[in-house]
Order: structure tokens, then C-alpha cells, then sequence
């Protein structure tokens, strides 16, 4: 079982000067990832709203924490790649993965925000088909292949992308949100697989991994693919003394951050409007709901004893890898306290 620190982002950091002093934290964490061990460090692609306001760029930063770290892989988690061109995104990439001499890794997401489509509205309507297509044409890119697109006199010409990476493979994950369709389409495409424990039944997931597992299996080989691929599962991470120092320590940022994302997703056009609809009361009552549903299965919110059951509950069901969402609102203090209770954790789980 391999640990990393996810960033998702809660921030109501505003202006100041104080967006700064966040990506000043998010360097101190990363390093601190480093030092204790961890396998990876991953950072999203947020666009547009009060969650993840520092998070609008995956290269960018992750440049900065390749040259702040010195082993812990470099992330993405992740590239919402109908916004971009697939040459853009292996250009980026290749840059970061020479500045880690090798670190990168980037998980695929078809994206789920109307208002992120801004950037791309005409790829909004098939987004997951785009996504899903160029996952090969990404692979072939980095594998340094001349590829023909149209240029600007309207003529096909071939491009290959520069600079070349350090790696000769980019190791890729397909993100999902819980859809089994996703899981399965990610064992066809033979990426690893990215979802998170929230929103889901301990039965639920060990079906999709089945799935995953299965379909990764019947896939024929595709070249830079692994013989098996990686499960990685996002969980709420704090770990403290005792569980009651947990709760107390999680439920008021946890609460907090439950009600910003309520708001991104009411304000999702695609959706069907229930979250707009609901009212202060209820929103505190669904943040309490999905808190108890944290704490009873799937999170790393507790003591040493809790969390070593959980992951351990978790390798049993054939996760690969915990990504450790840590910035749901909690100081920089706790956040460092508890990677340094967690990586102590670790290397007892990994043993």
C-alpha cells in the first residue's frame, strides 16, 4: 500500500497577498511528503470557484514542486484534457518530468463544471469521448511520435512534441467519480484508475475494482502500459492521538468545505438544480450526514489504530495506493502534525 498527499482544495484565501502564502504551504507540505516518504504528491485542475482557487494550472505548480522535492513523485490529479490540446499537455508535462528527472504522472478527466467549458465550450457536450480517445494519442506523443494535425493555413502537417521527456513512459490514471462505465473504460485503456471512497458503499467499490481488474485483463497490450494497473483512492485524511482529538480537530473545516462544494455544484448548469434549492439548515444538515459517513467507513480521520484498520480494509480490497486529501481546511500545523503521524503509520503498513 503506497501513501501520497492529494491537494483538492479549500481555500477562501481571497486577495492580499494571500493566495501566496498559500502555495507557501503547499511547498512546506510537499517537502515535508517528501522528507517522511510518501509516494506522491498530486495537485487538481480547479477552475472558476471558491474550491480549489489556487489549483487552476497542474504544470505550473507541479514545476515548482519538482525543483522544491527530490523524489516524491509529481502528479496530476487531475488534467480535465477536453480543455487542452493533447500537444500542450505532453509539452507541459515532458518540462515538468525533466525538472523531476522522471516524477510525473497525470490523471485524465473528462471534467464536469459547465462554467470550467468557458476555456472549450464546443468540447463540452462530448468531453468524455474526447478524454477517452486521446489517452492513446497522449501515450504516442510522449513516446516522441510525429503525429499530423491542421495548421493555421488549414493544412495537415506532422508535430512532434519538444521538448522530449525524461521518462520514456507517462504514467497515466483515468479519474472517476464513482460511474462503474468509467472504471471499466479505464481497464480497457489499461491507465490506472483514480476515485475517491466518498460516495460509495464498501460493496460498491470492490465491484468496480472487480471490473477494473477484469477489463484491465481482457485489454489487449498497449504500449508504456504496465502488466496490472494501479487503483488509487482519495480519502479525507487527519490523524491525530485519539479520535475524539480527530473530530473535534476535522468537523467545523470539514463542515466548511462540505458546504463550498454544495455551492460549486449548484452552480453547475448541467446539473438538476436540488443543491441550488437548498437553504442554510439543510445545507448544515447534508455537511453533518456526509461527516458521520466520513468517520464510519472510508476516511482517514482518527487515531493511528482507526486509520491502520482502514487502509488495511482498504489493501484487502485491492487498493494500490491512498491519496491523502489534507487541505479540507485544516491549519498548516495540523496538517504536518498529522502526515507526521500518518507516515509513521505508513511505514508499518508497507512493511
Amino acid at each position: 500500500m503506497d501513501l501520497s498527499v492529494m491537494f483538492f482544495g479549500a481555500d477562501d484565501a481571497g486577495g492580499g497577498g494571500r493566495h501566496a502564502a498559500k502555495y507557501d504551504e503547499i511547498l512546506t507540505i510537499a517537502r515535508t511528503a517528501d522528507e517522511l516518504g510518501f509516494t506522491a504528491v498530486w495537485t487538481p485542475e480547479r477552475h472558476f470557484q471558491q474550491v480549489g482557487q489556487v489549483f487552476p494550472s497542474p504544470p505550473v505548480l507541479s514545476a515548482a514542486l519538482a525543483v522544491a522535492t527530490e523524489r516524491i513523485a509529481v502528479r496530476a490529479g487531475s488534467v480535465v484534457l477536453p480543455l487542452h490540446h493533447p500537444l500542450r499537455v505532453v509539452e507541459d508535462w515532458a518540462v515538468v518530468d525533466n525538472l523531476s528527472r522522471g516524477r510525473v504522472g497525470i490523471s485524465v478527466a473528462t471534467g464536469w463544471h459547465s462554467t470550467d467549458f468557458v476555456l472549450a465550450p464546443d468540447h463540452y457536450a462530448d468531453r468524455r469521448e474526447r478524454a477517452h480517445r486521446d489517452i492513446g494519442l497522449l501515450r504516442r506523443l510522449w513516446a516522441g511520435e510525429a503525429v499530423e494535425f491542421v495548421d493555421g493555413t488549414g493544412r495537415q502537417t506532422a508535430v512532434a512534441p519538444q521538448p522530449a521527456p525524461y521518462s520514456p513512459r507517462l504514467p497515466l490514471w483515468l479519474t472517476s467519480s464513482g460511474n462503474p462505465a468509467t472504471w471499466e473504460a479505464a481497464g480497457r485503456l489499461r491507465t490506472n484508475v483514480l476515485a475517491a471512497t466518498i460516495g460509495q458503499t464498501r460493496d460498491e467499490l470492490a465491484d468496480k475494482i472487480a471490473r477494473y481488474r477484469a477489463a484491465y485483463a481482457a485489454a489487449p497490450d498497449q504500449p508504456g502500459t504496465a502488466e496490472r494497473g494501479t487503483v488509487t483512492l482519495m480519502a479525507h485524511t487527519y490523524v491525530a492521538a485519539d479520535d475524539a482529538t480527530a473530530l473535534s480537530t476535522v468537523d467545523e473545516p470539514l463542515r466548511a468545505y462540505l458546504r463550498s462544494y454544495v455551492a460549486q455544484t449548484a452552480a453547475n448548469r448541467a446539473g438538476d438544480g436540488r443543491a441550488a434549492a437548498l437553504d442554510d439548515a439543510q445545507l448544515d444538515q447534508l455537511a453533518g450526514f456526509a461527516l458521520r459517513r466520513y468517520l464510519s467507513w472510508g476516511s482517514l480521520l482518527g487515531s493511528p489504530d482507526t486509520c491502520r484498520a482502514t487502509l488495511t480494509d482498504l489493501a484487502e480490497l485491492g487498493c494500490d495506493e491512498v491519496a491523502c486529501f489534507v487541505d479540507f481546511g485544516l491549519g498548516l500545523d495540523d496538517v504536518l502534525g498529522g502526515l507526521r503521524r500518518l507516515g509513521a503509520l505508513g511505514k508499518e503498513v508497507t512493511a
